[in-house]
């Protein structure tokens, strides 16, 4: 629980802070006067004015925000040179923009650093090799220790992960028969497996059979910097463009939203992967802040794509929209956002007891 805790605050707290900052140094950059900078929601734990500037940390980690003096056209801007409405459209456009990019630099950076310090794994393609072994699960009381070859399943020769990962999922809360050898033994054994719960496109859940086993890497293949500069740019790009193609799918109803996770999710799977360490964590850290970035520059008032909107609105007409313009979208931006939040959060719960 401590750790799931401790992940949980740690990735969102460092994905909300190079978001916020962002804005916050384009904001900056340009000459607009930032009034607050807060990490979190209120009530704060932590507020420190520095210069022109309140820095805060507040008690609700699930976002932040920059506050910039006339951002916002009902305040009655007074035109002074370092309010928000008073800068181009270009350089307010920079400052929005900001948030969901700083999302993807920081993306690319975990990237790089993963495949530059950890490698890309190299496993035997041509036998079964057993990593580990979880001491909590079928297969260890069954006797299969790392370094273990598996040769066959149900009597059934295969040569490959896959296969045998295929064969076992196959047999769900049932017995199967495994071989292995170790050494100059074969050893066999009858393996009760687990029912694990896997979400389905549909938005239901589906029951796989698990003994509880990984593949083991033969070696590890390092790279250059240069060359995980590459890597790390390439594997974001794959990242981005499937979660653009997810959120194109829910959006047409041929993946049920139900799919989506929210804050009890994130906490969770933060959880998980820290545990299996923190190649594991980053990796996580990067999908979540491509996530982000795309999911913000979504076209609904009141995110970052929502204000962009308005200002290309603003660019062709030749003038801001109207306040009660703004104030209507926006209403209906939050009504929105809300919405959103109840329904992830409601899948989270569900989630919770269905125990996946």
């Amino acid at each position: 629980m401590l750790t799931t805790a401790l992940s949980f605050i740690l990735v969102l707290g460092i994905l909300i802070f190079i978001h916020e900052l962002g804005h916050f140094l384009v904001a900056k950059k340009v000459g607009i006067r930032v009034e607050k900078f807060s990490l979190g929601f209120p009530p704060n734990i932590f507020s420190k004015t520095v210069g022109e500037t309140t820095y805060c940390i507040g008690m609700i980690p699930l976002g932040g925000f920059v506050k910039m003096v006339g951002e916002n056209p009902e305040e009655n801007p007074t035109g002074a040179p370092y309010e928000f409405m008073s800068k181009t459209v270009g350089q307010r456009a920079a400052v929005i923009i900001a948030g969901p990019f700083m999302n993807y630099l920081l993306a690319i950076v975990l990237m790089i650093g993963i495949i530059f310090f950890g490698g890309r794994a190299i496993y035997d393609e041509t036998r079964v090799i057993v990593g580990e072994v979880p001491k909590d699960k079928p297969a260890y009381g069954a006797g299969l220790r790392t370094d273990d070859q598996i040769i066959a399943v149900n009597g059934e020769p295969l040569l490959t992960f896959d296969s045998v990962r295929s064969r076992i999922n196959k047999i769900v809360n049932d017995s199967l028969t495994l071989t292995w050898v170790r050494g100059t033994d074969t050893l066999s054994a009858r393996i009760l497996t687990e029912g694990a719960p896997i979400p389905n496109e549909q938005g239901g859940v589906d029951s796989i059979g698990v003994i509880g086993f990984a593949q083991k890497a033969i070696s590890y293949e390092q790279y250059g910097f240069f060359e995980s500069v590459k890597r790390g740019f390439v594997s974001t790009h794959i990242i981005v463009r499937e979660t653009v193609f997810f959120v194109k799918r829910v959006l047409t109803g041929e993946v049920s939203a139900k799919m989506m996770g929210g804050p009890l999710f994130i906490a969770k799977q933060s959880g998980e992967e820290a545990r299996k360490g923190a190649a594991s964590l980053f990796f996580f850290m990067a999908l979540l802040s491509v996530n982000l970035a795309v999911l913000n520059v979504l076209p609904i008032p009141i995110l970052d794509g929502g204000h962009l909107v308005f200002l290309a609105i603003e660019k062709i007409k030749g003038s801001p929209l109207s306040v009660k313009a703004r104030a209507i979208a926006q209403q209906v931006g939050l009504v929105v956002l809300l919405s959103l939040i109840v329904f992830v959060t409601y899948n989270d719960i569900l989630r919770v007891f269905r125990g996946w």
